[in-house]
């Protein structure tokens, strides 16, 4: 990673100093959700999380955790593109592994391939399996990372949010994070993470060991949160928001709380796979190594 890594590290740092709210779901919302996520983070996996991190992230994975969105647009890393969404035929609002994903190039196939790596340490950089982990928990938790084929998750879908001319995606991606910021937080995405983790505590305190938990004890389960995903772009992001449409307060209003909670259960589900990956138990890792072998160890490199 050396020197690009670096440089990302430093812009991102600065970024973070400055809280503007042009800060979005790409950075800002990477970085809430890996910020939350080393909040709930046991010793165990803090310890093995600040070992794979490079020295100049200072032992914040937020700091890095938008490093696989700079290094797509790259020739050499472009294969990468595939590996942040994983979209469904037209006006199919459920995900399905096998017709969604195909040769595991997409993010939930991502998300298992590189698991595997922590998981069973192969030899490959580890701490790039890390950083892309920890970006991917966040796309797959992003609605329109599993939208329409047809229109690319929303890019095509053109529009104007208040008196802006943007797309649908930027509108999950980013415009509701960058209006919510200006409107509730102050202008600071440290203000909007601290209300996320109050929500956590005193909100959302009964979900969260249902947020955490895979079915059949599995490492990780991205297929589920890929569906769930689906399910809230057909309910609320593609809702009213068409072509040529204006969209205002009604829609902020109506679809931040959605935005927020995706941020939050993206970081809980995070920290709850790195719990189980770095878990210091020697027959609860392999035991999740098997399960983990059967249930979509997929490699698409």
């Amino acid at each position: 990673m050396g020197l690009s890594l670096r440089t990302w590290v430093a812009s991102i740092l600065l970024l973070t100093h400055l809280v503007h709210g042009a800060l979005s779901w790409g950075v800002g919302g990477h970085y809430a959700v890996c910020k939350i996520a080393q909040s709930y983070f046991e010793k165990n996996t803090l310890v093995a999380v600040k070992k794979l991190l490079p020295a100049y992230a200072n032992g914040e994975l937020a700091a890095v955790c938008s490093w696989p969105d700079e290094i797509k647009r790259r020739p050499e890393w472009n294969w990468t593109y595939a590996l942040h969404y994983a979209d469904t035929p037209n006006y199919e609002c459920n995900y399905e592994y096998s017709r969604d994903c195909r040769n595991g190039k997409c993010v939930t196939g991502a998300i298992f391939n590189y698991v595997s790596h922590l998981v069973f340490q192969f030899h490959y950089n580890l701490t790039e399996a890390l950083l892309f982990v920890s970006h991917f928990m966040g796309d797959v938790h992003q609605p329109l990372h599993e939208g329409f084929k047809g229109d690319q998750g929303g890019n095509n879908v053109k529009l104007n949010w208040y008196n802006q001319e943007t797309n649908l995606h930027r509108v999950c991606d980013d415009k509701i994070i960058e209006s919510a910021l200006k409107k509730y937080y102050n202008s600071s995405l440290s203000v909007m993470i601290h209300s996320l983790l109050n929500k956590l505590e005193y909100g959302w305190s009964n979900d969260v060991p249902s947020w955490e938990s895979c079915p059949g004890h599995q490492t990780v389960c991205p297929n589920r949160y890929a569906s769930e995903s689906i399910d809230l772009a057909c309910k609320y992001a593609y809702k009213d928001a068409t072509t040529g449409t204006t969209l205002g307060d009604y829609y902020f209003l109506s679809r931040l709380y959605i935005v927020e909670k995706r941020i939050a259960q993206g970081g809980i589900r995070l920290a709850a796979t790195l719990n189980r990956i770095f878990s210091s138990n020697s027959e609860a890792r392999c035991s999740m190594k098997l399960r983990l072998s059967c249930n979509g160890g997929i490699k698409v490199m």
